[in-house]
């Protein structure tokens, strides 16, 4: 039994929950998300909070049970606060511009790179090496920002690239001199 399904999610005033023919609608002030219930599952709906229930017990009704449980959570918090992922940019003349809905960066290739944002994600640039990612979509959200590191990463010897805020690269020592 997983400990993490057991746990109820405590839901906001301000959203919305409902069933319909397994699909989970979540509605909330910053939009609304979908999630499709697994058949070996159900959702008991309360006034305060929200409930993932196993209707077999079964291995694969064990597997999903915690998985539903964490996603509806992240999609309750989505619609209700939102989330934020935050990448710097090292490097000397490394530098991103938001165009409408494309973030153009200069990474020390020959051309510029063009990254049309999905859907729902919107960017925001405090300065030309910081940007801020925001949706009420856990995963697009993270695949977002990791596709967006993807177009340049750390590279260990002078640590340019993107990263995240506050990650660690392990930089390695350069190549040493002979006498």
């Amino acid at each position: 039994m997983s400990r993490v399904g057991k746990k109820k999610i405590p839901l906001p005033k301000q959203v919305t929950v409902t069933v319909q023919d397994r699909r989970l609608h979540i509605q909330g002030p910053k939009g609304e998300l979908f999630h499709e219930i697994p058949p070996c599952l159900g959702v008991r709906i309360e006034p305060d909070c929200l409930q993932v229930e196993k209707h077999q017990n079964n291995r694969e009704a064990d597997a999903l049970h915690g998985l539903s449980r964490s996603l509806i959570a992240n999609m309750i918090k989505g619609v209700s606060e939102g989330f934020v992922r935050e990448l710097e940019i090292v490097g000397v003349g490394y530098r991103a511009e938001l165009a409408g809905q494309n973030l153009l960066f200069q990474l020390g290739y020959s051309h510029r790179v063009t990254y049309p944002l999905p859907q729902g994600i919107s960017a925001e640039l405090p300065k030309p090496t910081q940007i801020i990612l925001k949706g009420i979509d856990k995963f697009v959200l993270g695949q977002t920002a990791a596709n967006i590191r993807e177009l340049r990463k750390p590279e260990p010897y002078k640590g340019k690239g993107i990263r995240y805020l506050n990650e660690v690269v392990r930089r390695k020592v350069g190549k040493a001199g002979t006498k």
